[in-house]
């Protein structure tokens, strides 16, 4: 356990510092801060993977789950208030959503990068993150957010405002919000995925090198 620490502990920093940041809204409501850190949770679940393989790569995204499960809860009770009515800080279609997405897209993305492990150094990473994050991305914000799926009146009422037609990305025909915001949130994990191949080349590089040395 103590040679994946490093790896827990930046996973556990990146799921409590995104749960945080999703409540700051940025470019007209289409994204949040959020959306530019959550993506680091692939990287970090990579790079585990190549050094040290895919049971500690599991090890870490189950410490991820449960630091997310907290956040969770802890989001539930703190109550909030805006135009005449109160609503939790995390609604229960959100939690739901955000666990199983994060669970279910992380392990796809160990599995992904186990089959192109012994690929070119950059398709492993690149294609599990591009693929995983698709799939985290569909799940949460349908489980969220969608009209398609219910999980109750109440809860279905705490996230209603998803549903509001508006210009697709602010600019095109109309289309429930959640629409934008699940394309916008796609398009930066897409970004991130690429971007994190320099990071991901770095960090394996010089870990692999102590490793050698030691």
């Amino acid at each position: 356990m103590t040679r994946i620490l490093p790896g827990v502990i930046a996973m556990a920093l990146i799921v409590v510092a995104s749960n945080i940041l999703v409540q700051f809204l940025i470019l007209d409501g289409l994204l949040t801060w959020g959306a530019f850190t959550y993506p680091l949770a692939f990287l970090v679940t990579d790079i585990t993977n190549r050094v040290y393989g895919a049971s500690d790569a599991r090890r870490v995204i189950f410490v991820g789950f449960i630091v997310g499960i907290v956040c969770s809860l802890i989001g539930s009770q703190i109550i909030l208030q805006g135009d005449g009515y109160t609503y939790p800080a995390v609604a229960l279609r959100v939690a739901i959503g955000s666990l199983t997405a994060f669970l279910l897209a992380q392990l796809l993305d160990v599995a992904v990068f186990n089959r192109l492990r012994d690929a070119g150094w950059w398709k492993a990473p690149l294609v599990s993150s591009v693929l995983s994050s698709a799939v985290d991305t569909a799940l949460f914000f349908s489980i969220a957010f969608s009209g398609f799926i219910s999980l109750g009146e109440s809860a279905d009422a705490e996230v209603s405002w998803a549903l509001e037609a508006v210009p697709l990305l602010n600019v095109g025909p109309e289309a429930p919000l959640w629409v934008t915001l699940a394309l916008a949130d796609g398009g930066v994990k897409l970004a991130v995925a690429f971007i994190a191949l320099v990071p991901f080349r770095v960090i394996v590089g010089q870990i692999m090198a102590k490793k050698a040395v030691a």
